[in-house]
């Protein structure tokens, strides 16, 4: 059961983002199909004219249940017409985000991550303050989009948090503990165990490292030893001139761990690859990912995603057994529609966090860590999402920072240079030499 929430969520810096990633996630997936800007109309309960609400986000794993979701809420307000686009993995949704605004074809609802973002679309962005959604977020959830005269930019998604997902199957026949496995030596060593029995196993390879996309390395893993030396805070990584990169050993031991033992090409191999292909199929003992892929496991494989899958914390000396979580991605209305278009977009949102229907929704079929009060006597549904709830209520979190980072960093030079290393083209001194300079360059 998920308990009280009158104490505060210590989960780090949670002004964040992935799978900025992220934003992370998987491919390019649509809803109803591309939007424009709502009609003018009578609002949410209102008479007759239909209000439409186009909504972007950049989340694809929760794309078919979010549709659902707003089918149910079409039937209980017949004036509200709804059309999703999802974007994320292989195209980048912030471009997308951006060209949209660009051309004049605005949603009406869209996704932001990270400080970035919130500054570049700040004069799109309506107040948030005086929904429902704004008043029941979780302490350490909002407190980054909220200005001092009590403004709210937008409001959270959910929580996520990312580590090793590993088939519980594979490393208890390998003999391997996973609660056992808190530092490098430690994991490395069950790496090494888990490969010298691979035929036994009925396992290809030990992981699944997809080199095709950049924001597993350059914002997930990076994260993990860039958070310490960026206060585990992505408005500090924002305010960041320089990187000292004080942890670029650690961060390459891991790194070289996976591609060692991975499926190979690791540059050639993607998201959808590593999670549907070889991890659901059980041809490798684990993935880094979060608990946001457990909807694509449960639609592979209903049964390995129940009771075959559990997650740790990636290694990090000095922060063992801390799990990276934070928020991924906020939702925000844009400003620049008629109020009742505006209203009619608040009364969704409000609509979907804090309905009985929609908070059923966040939690059994987005598989959602809620990031709001009135959760307390729901169940989480699956075991990922259970170990960032637990880790989170138990303060044994680290930050995110990547969302902080200058806009366009991952995916133009960080990313890039970690996959020139990946394929020989860089040494890792480049590679991170290259890192810092683009970043002070980015930040002039």
């Amino acid at each position: 059961m998920l308990e009280n929430h009158d104490s505060k969520v210590r989960i780090g810096a949670l002004f964040t983002g992935a799978c900025a990633v992220l934003l992370a996630a998987c491919g390019n997936d649509s809803g109803a199909g591309p939007g424009g800007m709502g009609t003018e109309s009578g609002g949410s309960d209102g008479d007759s004219e239909t209000i439409q609400l186009n909504i972007m986000q950049g989340k694809v794993e929760f794309n078919e249940q979010f549709n659902e979701l707003a089918d149910q809420y079409m039937e209980e307000n017949e004036n509200v017409q709804i059309e999703i686009t999802s974007v994320g993995g292989g195209t980048d949704y912030f471009t997308q985000l951006t060209t949209r605004f660009s051309s004049g074809d605005e949603p009406d609802i869209f996704s932001v991550a990270g400080p970035n973002e919130i500054e570049q679309f700040q004069d799109t962005m309506a107040d948030m303050s005086d929904t429902e959604a704004a008043e029941a977020a979780l302490e350490g959830t909002i407190e980054n989009v909220t200005h001092d005269d009590g403004r709210i930019d937008a409001i959270p998604y959910n929580l996520e948090g990312y580590g090793f997902i590993y088939n519980k199957e594979v490393l208890e026949q390998a003999g391997v503990n996973p609660e056992e496995l808190s530092t490098y030596e430690e994991l490395q060593e069950a790496v090494e165990t888990i490969d010298s029995q691979k035929e036994d196993l009925g396992i290809e390879a030990v992981f699944a490292l997809p080199g095709a996309e950049s924001w597993v390395m350059g914002d997930h893993l990076a994260n993990v030893y860039l958070s310490p030396e960026l206060n585990e805070n992505p408005v500090d990584a924002y305010n960041a001139e320089s990187l000292a990169f004080e942890r670029a050993d650690e961060f390459k031991n891991m790194l070289d761990l996976q591609a060692e033992y991975s499926i190979e090409p690791v540059l050639s191999l993607d998201y959808s690859q590593q999670v549907e292909e070889y991890f659901s199929l059980g041809e490798v003992a684990m993935i880094q990912q979060g608990n946001w892929i457990y909807p694509t496991l449960e639609q592979m494989d209903p049964e390995f995603a129940e009771s075959n899958v559990g997650m740790i914390p990636i290694p990090l000396e000095g922060y063992e057994d801390q799990l990276p979580v934070g928020v991924p991605n906020y939702w925000a209305v844009n400003s620049n529609n008629d109020d009742a278009t505006v209203q009619a977009a608040k009364d969704f949102l409000d609509w979907m966090y804090l309905s009985d229907e929609g908070k059923e929704f966040v939690v059994s079929e987005f598989n959602f860590v809620p990031a709001y009060e009135g959760y307390e006597d729901m169940e989480i549904n699956d075991p990922l999402s259970q170990t960032v709830y637990d880790y989170s209520q138990n303060g044994e979190t680290l930050g995110w920072v990547f969302t902080g980072f200058p806009t366009g960093y991952q995916l133009n030079e960080f990313g890039p240079n970690l996959q020139a290393y990946l394929g020989g083209n860089m040494s890792w001194e480049e590679a991170i030499e290259a890192s810092k300079q683009a970043w002070e360059s980015m930040r002039q």
